[in-house]
């Protein structure tokens, strides 16, 4: 072996590499241990609305510890977006003494069905607002399907002069609105060659010349018909109870 220079090199090498290992371990320990790098600050940006400073320090309690460089940014991170109206929350370090939070809140669309609500990204998240919002309802999982589809169909019906209020995806997958003016419609399903959307579309083509010219309020409309719609009007319903009675 003493006479092979290069295991011998070889065997230098591997010491060297071990001892590079030993002492960066070494080092590292030093450094997340070491009481010459505290912790002192935690600094918070964001423009919030629904967070308070109460909500960060429970969201926070117990997992800021250690030093600078031993502080765990990903359980921090991790409290944080557990905040209600928290939707992303970015932590990272500035040297020499200072960890830095930017917080993203949900910004609330709608009201997804008996609880919580959801976001312009169409994600659904447990917040609580007394704002009024839009009802959204469906199956699990279709929070992102129905907020496209209310972007589209909110837009489509404005020429009929009233926003859109609700917005159900069934469990049999057909489409329920209700417009701020009262009138419910009835899309039905998306089927080969008849998507809801083209119901809508032809609907609201129509609309100016027949439910348009009609001055009594409109209550409901069926649209899962192929060449056409039926109409409910209330007072077409209480003059023919008030007939059928005389």
């Amino acid at each position: 072996m003493w006479d092979n220079p290069r295991l011998l090199n070889m065997t230098a090498n591997c010491l060297f590499a071990a001892a590079i290992v030993i002492l960066g371990f070494a080092l590292t320990q030093l450094l997340v241990t070491s009481p010459l790098f505290p912790l002192r600050e935690i600094t918070v940006k964001g423009d919030l609305a629904h967070t308070g400073r109460s909500d960060l320090e429970i969201a926070t309690r117990g997992r800021v510890a250690g030093n600078f460089f031993a502080a765990d940014l990903g359980a921090i991170r991790t409290g944080l977006e557990q905040i209600a109206w928290v939707r992303r929350a970015d932590v990272r370090r500035v040297w020499p003494d200072r960890v830095e939070v930017t917080l993203e809140e949900h910004v609330a669309l709608a009201r997804w069905g008996d609880a919580g609500l959801v976001n312009t990204f169409g994600e659904r998240f447990a917040g609580q607002t007394e704002a009024a919002l839009p009802m959204f309802a469906g199956p699990p999982r279709t929070e992102g399907e129905v907020t496209r589809r209310y972007r589209q169909y909110a837009q489509a019906l404005m020429p009929l002069g009233s926003s859109l209020e609700r917005v159900i995806l069934t469990p049999r997958f057909a489409w329920q609105l209700r417009l701020a003016s009262g009138l419910s419609i009835e899309l039905g399903r998306d089927l080969p060659n008849d998507s809801a959307d083209g119901r809508l579309a032809r609907f609201i083509a129509a609309y100016p010349h027949t439910l348009g010219r009609i001055a009594l309020r409109h209550e409901y409309v069926d649209l899962r018909y192929p060449n056409g719609f039926a109409l409910r009007v209330p007072e077409f319903e209480r003059s023919g109870a008030a007939k059928a009675k005389g």
